[in-house]
């Protein structure tokens, strides 16, 4: 069958080669002659690797290699220049070449669902022209910052994985409007993700988290699912002594000279100065890339608006979404982080804000 199908696109000089679920163990040869080929689909197949002539192919734009045997992306895809959809799903792929992402310049649409993939690679920044990228159901431990440097993605896939956390520049995927990180060990969403002013679609259901970044309720969210996951709830407590806030932290320094303290108000003292554009330290901030690292976790006091490296006091506020998207379990108020710089800030909230205790 598989013969006669080739005979047919080499006599019509085809655009178009449907081999799917023929049993193949290896691509035949005269796939390669087929140059005005612009899809080839090979899903449900035998087969692990791809010929080395398979780079004839320099018209092609659609390759269907779903369901086979593949343990790695396949290295020869790079030279097919031209491509924009790649399907790869159910295989038993455990690595992607970083010299794959080289030459998929154009490629929009990748599926890497049902393999097992642990890593990325960082090199996967280069397919600058991706908008939809699915990893679903791998085993994937994390997530390279590089990615966000796909500003064009607009849909990412990344549920029933084993990420405990997302890179926190995802504020930089301006068009993403889809994020799909169900069903994963997460604890806590990225402060950048209230950014994502297109997202619209976000599934978070079957994680560990307990509250959202603070700004989420400004994101312009449609969707929003997120049932299996302590999401903390608004049943707030009697705290009425200073030492009874102060010991929700879980730590508070005895003398001024403590080395905790020490760091943390030299560290306010930097950050305060290189707000200005003008301060020194500024400029000098980029020779110290450790200390740079260490202060690019700052927090923004929800109070004062001062800059502090380490959290005071963890605290939510709830935020009544019902009217702005539609959300699983019947979930009316959303939790969100709110953090303070100090007691006296946290005294000075507004009354929707609450101190979280472990109780």
């Amino acid at each position: 069958m598989a013969d006669a199908l080739l005979l047919r696109a080499i006599r019509g000089k085809a655009r178009s080669l449907n081999l799917n679920g023929k049993k193949l163990q290896r691509v035949p040869g005269a796939v390669s002659g087929l140059t005005l080929l612009s899809t080839l689909l090979l899903k449900g197949n035998r087969l692990c690797q791809l010929p080395d002539d398979v780079c004839a192919l320099s018209n092609l734009t659609v390759l269907h290699l779903g369901n086979n045997l593949f343990e790695k992306v396949p290295e020869q895809i790079k030279y097919l220049r031209c491509l924009q959809r790649l399907h790869l799903f159910g295989n038993k792929i455990m690595e992607i070449p970083a010299a794959v992402c080289e030459g998929l310049e154009n490629l929009m649409f990748l599926n890497l669902n049902n393999n097992q993939l642990e890593h990325l690679p960082p090199e996967i920044c280069k397919l600058q022209r991706l908008e939809n990228l699915s990893i679903n159901h791998n085993r994937l431990k994390d997530i390279p910052k590089e990615l966000c440097l796909l500003q064009g993605l607009c849909e990412l896939h990344l549920g029933d994985n084993q990420l405990e956390t997302l890179p926190e520049h995802m504020g930089y995927m301006t068009n993403l409007t889809e994020l799909y990180v169900f069903r994963n060990k997460l604890t806590c969403l990225p402060q950048g993700l209230d950014q994502l002013r297109k997202l619209r679609i976000l599934d978070v259901a079957g994680n560990q988290i307990q509250a959202f970044p603070s700004g989420m309720h400004e994101v312009p969210l449609q969707e929003l699912y997120c049932e299996e996951n302590p999401l903390l709830q608004k049943e707030p407590l009697p705290a009425v002594q200073e030492e009874e806030i102060l010991s929700l932290k879980g730590w508070l320094p005895r003398n001024l000279e403590h080395p905790h303290f020490v760091q943390e108000q030299t560290a306010r003292l930097i950050l305060k100065h290189i707000q200005s554009r003008d301060s020194i330290l500024r400029e000098q901030i980029h020779h110290y890339p450790q200390i740079k690292s260490i202060l690019s976790g700052r927090n923004v006091c929800a109070r004062c608006g001062e800059w502090f490296l380490d959290m005071w006091l963890d605290c939510v506020k709830f935020v009544d979404v019902t009217k702005k998207m539609k959300t699983s379990s019947n979930l009316k108020l959303l939790p969100l982080k709110v953090v303070f710089c100090s007691y006296k800030c946290f005294n000075e909230r507004n009354g929707d804000t609450f101190g979280v205790a472990v109780i």
